[in-house]
């Protein structure tokens, strides 16, 4: 879809690959997960060229702005062409000292184990 047209926010999510189905789409935003230009989005809300989508998926927040709108699912390539990511890129992980695991089928740990193991965590 070309032009000054409009698509709804779930179908545009959908379509650019953001969600797997649009019943996925619809529910994250009747959840609140899903924000047009700043404000809570129903599913039903339009979305024109130009709009920013901020769209909140396991803890992490993706904002799109919309560059083509889409009314079904699309392509990875045409999905990407449709819309602008600026998510800032994530923060880098800490370095974190791999605790370690017992075998599987090693029963309990002894009282002596329990110690290291809460050394090791720094108890």
């Amino acid at each position: 879809m070309e032009g000054g047209g409009r698509v709804r926010v779930d179908a545009w999510t959908w379509g650019v690959r953001v969600f797997k189905t649009r019943s996925a789409a619809a529910t994250a935003c009747r959840a609140g997960h899903v924000k047009v230009n700043g404000e809570r989005a129903k599913p039903a809300t339009p979305v024109v060229v130009g709009d920013e989508v901020r769209v909140r998926r396991e803890g992490v927040e993706r904002i799109l702005v919309v560059r083509r709108l889409l009314a079904k699912r699309a392509s990875a390539t045409v999905a990407a062409e449709a819309c602008t990511d600026l998510t800032p890129p994530p923060p880098p992980r800490e370095h974190v000292a791999v605790a370690a695991q017992r075998d599987r089928g090693a029963g309990r740990p002894t009282k002596r184990e329990r110690r290291e193991i809460d050394r090791l965590r720094g108890r």
